[in-house]
This record gives structure tokens, sequence and C-alpha cells, in this order.
């Protein structure tokens, strides 16, 4: 099994259980922030919200069902508390839980089952290069995401295209979508930004990243843009396990040549991967 499927079968074997991401990653094989971008890529969720949507989602079943102590079912999920069981449950469902054991029905609640996975990784995924890039400066528009409001990243794109070829000390003719600033619930910075020679002058709106000297596997994405996260899913589930590498604490990133066209999505782009040795 990939390092996804392990983190699934874990987390979906242990549900009841007190489980940490480091319980996770330690299942999968592989380090805290892989198993993080790993998930991310094949499901479109964090580990640990997943983990946590699943538990309310089997509370909502034992309340609809009549459960007769609603905190025996918040302690059962992972709630020392009925007060904080009340506020997660409503962040769900937008509802209560007296509400949905009252009605005894699960109509209108948005649950979370099992994911299934989809062994659809490329078949043609093109085997990387290797390459140590050179130190060098990012500056763009910066915004955080989590792993379910990334899908907000092409309009970021569109609010910074006006900005290239206007931008104080901008290098080249290189677009890059710089990853950075992870965290263990799966939120990351995402810079969509140009090389520049320093970082004075900038607009006051502007993210500023240092990329340093870090080798890097690259990856050829020829497809249309918005087919990348299978790639992404193919090299994090699929290649990185395989290949022996482990992931380097450094920013990764997309690179987008003159040949990629924004206006389209065709073109093409390459994926930096950080790898250690």
């Amino acid at each position: 099994m990939n390092p996804t499927e392990k983190a699934l079968w874990f987390v979906e074997s242990r549900l009841p259980e007190a489980i940490s991401l480091d319980d996770v990653a330690n299942s999968s094989g592989v380090s805290r922030f892989h198993v993080t971008r790993a998930f991310a890529a094949a499901t479109g969720r964090s580990v640990m919200g997943y983990l946590r949507s699943r538990r309310l989602t089997e509370a909502a079943r034992r309340l609809a069902a009549g459960a007769p102590d609603i905190l025996s079912v918040a302690l059962d999920a992972g709630y020392a508390s009925h007060e904080a069981f009340t506020r997660a449950f409503r962040d769900q469902f937008g509802t209560t839980p007296e509400l949905v054991r009252a009605q005894g029905s699960l109509k209108n609640l948005d649950l979370v089952e099992p994911i299934l996975m989809d062994q659809s990784f490329l078949t043609n995924l093109e085997p990387p290069r290797f390459e140590t890039s050179r130190p060098f400066l990012i500056a763009g528009l910066g915004e955080r995401y989590s792993c379910e409001t990334s899908a907000g990243i092409p309009m970021q794109w569109q609010k910074f295209g006006p900005y290239i070829g206007n931008i104080p000390g901008e290098v080249g003719d290189i677009a890059y979508g710089v990853c950075v600033n992870g965290d263990d619930a799966g939120n990351f910075d995402y810079i969509a930004g140009v090389e520049v020679s320093d970082f004075s002058d900038l607009p006051k709106e502007f993210s500023r990243v240092r990329v340093p000297a870090q080798k890097y596997a690259v990856f050829a994405h020829r497809d249309h843009i918005s087919t990348i996260r299978r790639t992404v899913n193919t090299i994090w589930n699929k290649w990185l396990p395989a290949s022996g590498h482990k992931i380097a604490d450094a920013p990764e990133f997309e690179r987008y040549g003159p040949e990629f066209d924004p206006r389209s999505g065709n073109g093409g782009l390459e994926i930096w991967i950080p790898v250690k040795g």
C-alpha cells in the first residue's frame, strides 16, 4: 500500500482511539510532512481533519439512533467536554447534537464516509531529473490555504497576472508557485510569484520567499494545468515511496516557463520536490 492507503487503514481501524499525526506517520512509514502532503494530494483533505470529520460522522449516527448520553458520545469522539463536542459538531454539520438526537435523522447532514482510494496514478510519469538549485528570491502574492480551500489558487494567479512584467527587480520570464510553511493540519502558504534581484521597492501587499540552494527532483507535467493534482498524487504516493528518497525541509514549487499559456492552461510546467542528499 502507498502512504495514503496505509494512513486511511490506520485511521479507520483505530477511529475511537486517541491517535496522533506521529502515529499515522509511523504506520505509513514516512515522515509527518510526507504523510500530510501525500494524504492531501490524494484526498483533498488533511489527515487529522479527516479523522475529526469521521469521528463526528459516527457520533452523529449514534445520536440519530437515540444515544441516551451525549457526553458519552462526546468522550468516545475524543472530546473532553460536552461544550467542546457541541462546538465541533456545529462547525461540521451546522446543527447541534441535541437537535440531531431529537429528530432521530441524519437528513441534511454533510456526513464524511470512509474514503476508498482510487488507484488512478499516472502510468506515464516521466522519471525526474535531479538538480541542485542556486539560492534565489521569489516575490508575489501569497495566501494561506487548507487542503479544502486550495481550489482558490487559480484565482490567486488571476490576481497576480497584471503584476508580471512590472515588478521592481524582476528577473527573467519564469513564474513560480511556491509552497512553504506547511503544518500538521495540512495548511500551507502559497506564493504566486517571480524571481527578483532583491526585496526592496516591492508592493506592500507582496510576500517574499528565500529559496536556498537545494537538491530537487524535477518532474515534468505536460498536460493541462487542471490535471496537476493527479501528477502530484503520483509523485507523493507512488514515486517517492518507491524511490528511497527522503523529503528535505525546503520550499517545493511549480515552475512556469514562457511556453506555459496562463489563459488556456496549456504548455506544461515543472514540479520541483526537495530531496535529501
